[in-house]
């Protein structure tokens, strides 16, 4: 039996061209096409050093590769933009909460104190902000729909998991199909924000804590999980699940992750599933 499983996806496509040069030298299977945009290697032995331009090459074991569990960040993973910048756009302090932002994705700041010092910039800021943000701002990355419904239609349990805010997470949970959603709740008086989140936050460790709650209650192992985000917000659930995905990530998130997509949309993670 395999050992190992080489899958190459790309956005782009995968050509037999490529997935020949990525086979030279190399003890394995028959390769096996998934999709225009995916190809899977059963191989034996070590993983070997190969590289393509414009292919996401990754390796995951051949036992238990389709999970039970999809655990999902939502900012610049589900939807390609961060919601507290799109915010902070309404409010006229974009360049002050991105810088805030980014410095927190980088690791270079705890993620709880930043969101504070974010959220607080945003006070006064009215509740029709939220859902003009929502309708010019949001739109939902490629691939999303189709690995969510994929996995609900084979019995997994999907869960989209922020440290941004319930106003969002709700309403791309329902547009995506997650069963489950769980962020921050921005604290409001009269219609307004009042430059406040509700606490406890959800931060890096309460991902990894929800993680094991729904493991818990699906009667799964961390083993049956697969996560992806794209910051270091998803350092802790990224190495506790059976399959952390670092998705077009922050480098601190790269170098944790047992995945590394930077070519390919969020269909690929079906395609290291196998399916």
């Amino acid at each position: 039996m395999a050992d190992w499983v080489m899958v190459l996806t790309s956005a782009n496509g995968v050509s037999d061209e490529q997935v020949m040069q990525a086979l030279s030298g190399v003890t394995s299977d028959a390769p096996r096409r998934l999709s225009d945009c995916a190809v899977d290697v059963a191989l034996r032995g070590a993983r070997p050093a190969v590289a393509l331009a414009g292919v996401d090459v990754n390796f995951v074991p051949a036992e238990n590769r389709e999970k039970k569990l999809l655990i999902a960040d939502m900012d610049s993973t589900i939807i390609p933009v961060e919601c507290i910048d799109e915010l902070a756009d309404f409010a006229g302090v974009k360049d002050q909460i991105s810088e805030i932002t980014e410095v927190a994705m980088r690791g270079e700041m705890g993620f709880e104190e930043s969101l504070e010092a974010r959220v607080a910039l945003l006070a006064g800021l009215e509740d029709g902000a939220l859902a003009r943000a929502y309708v010019e701002r949001i739109s939902i990355n490629p691939g999303a729909r189709t690995l969510v419904k994929t996995m609900n239609d084979r019995g997994a349990y999907t869960a989209l998991v922020s440290g941004g805010f319930t106003y969002f997470t709700e309403k791309v949970a329902a547009d995506v199909g997650f069963q489950h959603n769980r962020a921050n709740v921005l604290n409001m008086a009269d219609g307004v924000l009042d430059g406040t989140v509700t606490k406890p936050i959800l931060g890096r460790e309460s991902k990894q804590v929800a993680m094991d709650e729904l493991c818990a209650m699906r009667g799964i192992t961390r083993a049956d999980v697969i996560a992806v985000g794209d910051g270091a917000n998803d350092l802790a659930m990224i190495e506790a699940a059976g399959l952390g995905v670092a998705y077009h990530a922050k480098a601190a998130l790269k170098a944790k992750a047992d995945v590394v997509l930077d070519h390919s949309d969020l269909s690929a993670l079906l395609a290291l599933q196998g399916l």
